[in-house]
């Protein structure tokens, strides 16, 4: 990794679809140089993949919640068998493993609350070894930096 990697992973981070001429122009080489790096950042993992952002609002998904799930152990065969029962609840988009209060932060979409608590009661409240579930929902999501600019800097 070099600067010019750095600056190729802020320019994809922040549009993923900028065409390659654009890119490698801002960034001080040719096109076909411009690829190649592309494609070695994307071998060697710098790159895991390319996604949209999506208006959830205007999809009806009015609704985030953030979950912290405490389970009743941490042995790894009850760690595996929850998150691989995370993995199959739709509207649960994130599972972090922490440290703190709690063993799993979960970040939810839901379209209304209604629809939470459907989920709360039918999916999350049925979780292979859960013994306390705390919900706060997200009132406004503040827009931060990409990740590239957050890690080899750059204001927004």
């Amino acid at each position: 990794m070099d600067r010019i990697d750095e600056a190729i992973l802020k320019h994809l981070s922040i549009n993923a679809r900028a065409p390659v001429n654009q890119i490698a122009g801002e960034v001080g080489l040719s096109p076909s140089a411009c690829t190649r790096r592309i494609q070695a950042l994307e071998a060697s993992g710098h790159i895991q993949g390319y996604s949209a952002r999506l208006g959830l609002r205007r999809l009806g998904y009015s609704v985030t919640a953030m979950v912290d799930i405490t389970l009743g152990t941490e042995v790894d065969e009850d760690l595996a068998r929850f998150e691989a029962a995370v993995g199959q609840i739709d509207g649960i988009v994130e599972c972090a493993l922490v440290s703190g209060g709690y063993d799993y932060r979960l970040k939810v979409l839901c379209r209304d609350l209604d629809d939470y608590e459907r989920l709360h009661r039918e999916a999350m409240g049925r979780l292979p070894g859960v013994v306390k579930i705390s919900s706060s929902f997200v009132l406004r999501s503040v827009p931060t930096r990409s990740e590239a600019d957050a890690l080899f800097g750059g204001a927004r």
